[in-house]
């Protein structure tokens, strides 16, 4: 099966990430939790507005995803060094209010708040439960939107991130040396092969 590494087109400025979405279900199978308040207002039991934020992983390196098309299946991933890149970039291109649902209704009123790339065990993703590989994309999203967060967030409608985003491709990674992180290219070969084996007992 065809394994193919999604790269950030560093000629075209407005690629990359150009849109946050809420999905019921996530390519990088990472859900987000919703935030109601602070970790103290939580632990005295105040009651208090909704503070409306949703944290999760937008983009987890080295994480197979599994896509078809019509003639053909596949798996996409992308490395520490371009989930970096990408996150820098949804920024620059001010990207940070653009969101859909489902990837196909845009939505107004949210927006994301905080950014960052986990860098160690004590990362404060930890912290609310989130079990992410270091290299990992955490956003915080303001949801500023009543009928979004009652009827999707609230009922559970909607589980995770997913990005939406225009990337390059590197073609055939079994002899590309520049995976250099977690996996090398023949342990994510042999990881996507596992995968799609168990799927298919």
């Amino acid at each position: 099966m065809k394994i193919i590494e999604l790269i950030l087109d560093e000629e075209n400025e407005d690629g990359g990430i150009t849109a946050i979405s809420l999905v019921e279900n996530p390519a990088i199978e990472e859900d987000f939790i919703a935030l109601k308040s602070d970790k103290k207002e939580i632990q005295l039991k105040e009651i208090d507005k909704e503070k409306r934020i949703l944290m999760g992983a937008a983009l987890v390196p080295n994480k197979p995803i599994y896509r078809k098309s019509e003639d053909e299946e596949y798996y996409i991933f992308f490395s520490k060094d371009t989930v970096r890149k990408a996150s820098e970039r949804f920024f620059i291109n001010g990207n940070q209010s653009k969101s859909t649902l489902e990837h196909k209704i845009a939505l107004e009123g949210l927006t994301v708040v905080e950014s960052w790339i986990t860098e160690s065990e004590k990362d404060k993703s930890r912290h609310y439960g989130l079990d992410v590989p270091n290299g990992t994309w955490m956003v915080s999203l303001k949801v500023n939107n009543e009928e979004i967060w009652d009827s999707y967030v609230k009922t559970g409608k909607v589980k995770g991130f997913s990005i939406e985003a225009m990337m390059a491709d590197k073609m055939e990674r079994p002899k590309d040396k520049s995976v250099k992180d977690e996996l090398s290219a023949q342990k994510l070969i042999d990881t996507i092969k596992k995968i799609f084996d168990e799927e298919k007992n």
